[in-house]
């Protein structure tokens, strides 16, 4: 089992009856396919951005091993694709599918991953597009930008003792 989905699991046992997470098959890239295009596409084409479906499948497949399928009430919802490094887990990818964003959902996934983040004395980082309305989460739960490009702003957040 991998370091991360040890986190994972220690925290859908905790709150299974709200959301859990189990690692990404290739069954579910059918699935990942559809909710990346449904939560990405308008973001990616505001930055001028437009990809095919062997473009969003290759985004897919890259460290794929990190995947995890967020699951509410028994339905898979979306993904969160985290890298877990010795200083910091930064967070790949996060998605949820449109139905399911505003309802706190987000939230709860992100105070589990920090958590796990302060019991391992780990920051965590992420990119967000420019234009992407997911950055305004972040800066509620406490990511601060840190550099930005003309794609993506990059934000970092670490507990403080």
């Amino acid at each position: 089992m991998s370091p991360i989905n040890k986190v994972l699991d220690s925290v859908s046992q905790k709150q299974s009856a709200i959301i859990s997470f189990r690692r990404a098959m290739v069954f579910d890239r059918a699935f990942l396919l559809a909710l990346r295009k449904e939560t990405m596409d308008k973001h990616l084409h505001s930055a001028g951005i437009y990809l095919d479906d062997n473009s969003h499948l290759l985004r897919i497949d890259e460290f794929f091993s990190d995947s995890h399928i967020i699951s509410y009430q028994n339905n898979a919802i979306g993904l969160l694709k985290l890298g877990l490094f010795s200083d910091k887990i930064h967070l790949r990818q996060f998605q949820l599918l449109p139905q399911y964003q505003s309802l706190g959902i987000g939230s709860r996934v992100l105070e589990l991953v920090k958590r796990k983040a302060e019991e391992k004395n780990l920051a965590i980082t992420l990119n967000v597009l420019l234009k992407n309305p997911a950055k305004q989460l972040y800066l509620r739960h406490d990511f601060v930008v840190i550099d930005s490009n003309e794609l993506e702003f990059q934000m970092y957040w670490h507990w403080r003792e």
